[in-house]
């Protein structure tokens, strides 16, 4: 990161896209030449051969998401959560902005400061500590200790961060048209500007930190989980750049797992996030949906810290009645299959066109979905559930997934970030390897579509 934080200038910016986009036309002419020219290989030289063109390519990507910083790294993050739209080799490689930041340096961390409240973080506080404990794309967070004792976290964001988002998403955009159209790792250009428009959506969500303050109250207001914590926000010691909340003392989740857990910590913790999704989802209304790891603490007492929530999504009362009866659906349609039901389902959520008939839907698009729609359900077709047995995630191979894009009309906003929720949670819950009471009011397989409503 340059001393003056973001580089805005879009020359800059453009030009390290231009580079990125040069080099997936050069790897993916290279790769059609060496696969004219080699004999017939079998499946596992076949994979493995895939399993490197994926990663080489999210190297080519990450390297230009990591080299402009600030939204375009936080877009890598994002990105490479979205399990329906990139190969896993790809992801592997996006998922490295989660590690690979730069921290400010003290005089940028100063001048912030002095710009938002004319005064440096020295004065302001009782004691700040000048070195970040914690930094992330959009921004990197300080210890500090307030007049009346308390210890705080000081979030502050990059310089330059707010002015790069539209122009990184369209340069993104035109990065991944030619990655759609070059080679056949992602899906066609309609699925792309879903997936970035939501990305843009909630890149200027999370740059407002007075939005967010708001965010944490609402839910320190409403949600009602016993053993979930959440910080105090302190207005006086906070601004649009710059957010002061309470410090939790708490260990993340891999360093967490490292103190080796034993199997009823893990248990607990396991039923509180799943727990607090559903009670978000169901009952608030409202989802914390940013489902990375590192918003989440686990602290000594066995209770969850819960930060972050520049990412937070209010949830349609409708959506939501709407989802419990898919879901139920769904868990009916293994035993007693029900495909008219289903393909009007299907069309009522906004997922497929009207002239996609029942028959076409049948034989044409649900033996694309049907692995996803039992990998969806699992956790839910008995009372308790052991997430180490949870099963992979299924991914579509390219050419699987643009046959069913071909039927498929879009991605309603909500179902986007449920689903992307949703999917964080499962991950979450396999890796600490919990056992979660699974049966709840809304979704099990005693549970009838009147039942959510």
């Amino acid at each position: 990161m340059s001393e003056e934080g973001i580089s805005t200038g879009k020359f800059s910016r453009s030009a390290s896209f231009g580079m990125a986009a040069t080099k997936i036309g050069l790897k993916h002419l290279g790769r059609k030449g060496k696969n004219s020219l080699k004999g017939p290989e079998n499946d596992a030289d076949r994979r493995a051969d895939q399993d490197r063109y994926e990663a080489e390519i999210g190297k080519i990507l990450f390297q230009a998401l990591n080299q402009l910083k600030g939204t375009a790294l936080k877009a890598s993050q994002i990105l490479s959560l979205e399990v329906d739209f990139l190969p896993k080799g790809v992801r592997a490689e996006l998922a490295k902005a989660c590690h690979q930041v730069t921290p400010l340096n003290k005089a940028l961390v100063h001048k912030v400061f002095r710009q938002a409240f004319q005064t440096s973080p020295h004065d302001l506080f009782e004691t700040f500590e000048d070195t970040a404990f914690a930094a992330a794309s959009l921004g990197q967070v300080h210890r500090a200790r307030l007049a009346d004792g308390s210890d705080v976290a000081v979030k502050i964001q990059y310089p330059g961060i707010a002015a790069s988002i539209k122009s990184d998403i369209t340069l993104l955009d035109r990065l991944l048209s030619i990655l759609s159209s070059t080679t056949d790792l992602i899906p066609d250009r309609k699925v792309i500007r879903i997936i970035l428009t939501e990305i843009e959506h909630q890149l200027a969500r999370e740059v407002d930190y007075h939005q967010e303050a708001a965010h944490v109250q609402w839910f320190r207001d409403n949600l009602s989980l016993a053993g979930v914590i959440l910080p105090a926000t302190y207005p006086d010691h906070s601004s649009e750049r710059v957010l002061t909340m309470q410090y939790l003392d708490g260990l993340h989740l891999d360093d967490w797992l490292a103190t080796d857990p034993d199997q009823a910590s893990r248990d607990h913790f396991s039923q509180l996030l799943f727990d607090l999704f559903l009670k978000s989802f169901f009952d608030l209304g409202c989802i914390h949906a940013d489902p990375h790891p590192g918003n989440f603490l686990f602290m000594a007492d066995g209770e969850l810290g819960l930060i972050d929530f520049g990412c937070v999504k209010n949830v349609d009362p409708g959506f939501a009645a709407q989802q419990a009866d898919f879901y139920n659906l769904l868990i009916r349609h293994q035993s007693q299959p029900d495909p008219q039901k289903l393909h009007e389902l299907y069309f009522t959520m906004g997922l497929i066109d009207e002239d996609l008939d029942l028959q076409s839907f049948q034989d044409k698009l649900q033996p694309y979905l049907q692995g996803m729609q039992a990998w969806c359900i699992e956790p839910f077709q008995t009372p308790r559930f052991d997430f180490t047995q949870k099963t992979p995630v299924p991914v579509l191979d390219t050419h699987e997934a643009r046959q069913a894009m071909k039927f498929l009309k879009g991605m309603p906003r909500d179902l986007l970030y449920f689903d992307r929720t949703y999917h964080g949670l499962v991950h979450m819950l396999k890796k600490i390897g919990g056992r979660v009471v699974t049966e709840n009011p809304w979704i099990g397989p005693d549970l009838g579509s009147e039942s959510a409503k």
